[in-house]
């Protein structure tokens, strides 16, 4: 009599692997549909209502000023070349408010795909000398070519913006950058330029005097002409940023893990330093340079939307320009009939407002 075959029995580790790798059932994909579309229902209500919080401070920021407008005559303001409001809607509130709107969403989003690439949660559009390469080269064009319009010195901010960005990534490693070394090269060139520019404040009083506004971080300033100059610089950087969120988010895992997802590390670090120079150089050609935005807006946003940068930059578009005209109108209310610049506005909210987000824990790794 034939024995019958001994049952085949699956060792431990063989049924480890097929527990942990079967694929889901169909009720669980079902069950999965909803909960991602109402993930996804919530952001994109949130996003709209961030965009209708963004249109209401755009208002204001067009009726507040030193000679304060109905909100009913901002509209005619706006359209009728007959108005009465026409040329102080046109050649003064319009481009400072156009120039808040694409200032804010640029130091915001840089900030966010900063910390993102540097995976550190302190890393703001400043991390890599973008700033202080801005400065420097408009103190140095201010200072010894003669430089004093606004549209003179935004083409030198530009070029110094990326020209510090280029030697910080080499400096940095090149294609082999890390966020570690990326980070002490910035902060190495940003000690080194900012102290650059204090001397030549310091040494040339006129230069001195040319510079004092600009070096607070201003929108008071703002032309039609200017945004004109930057909107291009600016509208580039963020498309950059967009199309490298979803690789970006690959790279968060780790450049091991990115690579077996099939992304480059090098070409996305690559294309993330171009946006944040495009980015922030436009702005703090602009408007100086502007401190906390850049690093306060994504941890207030990733609260919201948590790390994926393909909902954190929209919102971070919309958001940072909402803190940075809240703030101009804010000082032009507290000091009328002058006004307090936006830079010190920031600075003044931006510090309590980190220290809080600290205490409360909000504040990790990005």
């Amino acid at each position: 009599m034939l024995s019958s075959p001994a049952p085949a029995f699956r060792t431990n580790s063989e049924f480890t692997l097929s527990v942990t790798h079967s694929p889901p059932s169909a009720a669980q994909t079902v069950s999965a549909h909803p909960i991602r579309r109402g993930r996804t229902a919530t952001r994109a209500s949130g996003l709209a209502a961030a965009l209708l919080l963004l249109a209401v401070v755009a208002v204001l920021s067009i009726a507040v000023g030193a000679k304060a407008l109905p909100l009913a005559d901002v509209w005619p303001g706006l359209l009728d070349p007959d108005a009465d409001e026409y040329t102080v809607v046109h050649q003064m509130r319009l481009p400072r408010t156009l120039l808040g709107l694409l200032a804010g969403a640029a130091l915001g989003v840089a900030g966010a795909v900063m910390q993102a690439l540097t995976r550190n949660p302190l890393a703001d559009p400043g991390l890599l000398g973008i700033n202080a390469g801005a400065s420097a080269a408009v103190a140095t064009g201010t200072a010894l070519v003669g430089v004093a319009g606004l549209d003179g010195q935004v083409w030198f901010a530009l070029i110094g913006a990326a020209a510090v960005t280029a030697a910080g990534y080499v400096v940095g490693g090149g294609r082999g950058a890390t966020p570690a070394r990326l980070a002490l090269a910035g902060a190495a060139i940003n000690a080194t330029l900012y102290s650059y520019v204090s001397a030549i404040m310091l040494l040339d009083t006129a230069s001195l005097e040319r510079l004092r506004f600009w070096t607070v971080g201003s929108l008071a300033s703002a032309e039609l002409a200017i945004v004109g100059t930057v909107a291009p610089f600016i509208a580039a950087g963020l498309l950059l940023a967009l199309a490298v969120a979803r690789p970006l988010n690959a790279l968060a895992l780790g450049d091991d893990t990115a690579r077996a997802l099939g992304a480059r590390p090098a070409l996305i670090r690559a294309a993330v330093i171009t946006a944040v120079t495009l980015l922030c150089g436009a702005a703090t050609a602009a408007c100086g340079p502007i401190v906390f935005v850049g690093l306060l807006v994504p941890h207030l946003v990733r609260a919201l939307t948590g790390p994926d940068l393909r909902w954190l930059l929209p919102y971070c578009a919309v958001l940072a320009p909402v803190l940075l005209l809240g703030a101009d109108v804010l000082g032009r209310i507290l000091s009328r009939p002058g006004e307090l610049q936006v830079g010190m506005v920031t600075a003044v909210l931006g510090g309590p407002l980190f220290l809080w987000l600290v205490l409360r824990g909000r504040v990790g790794q990005p």
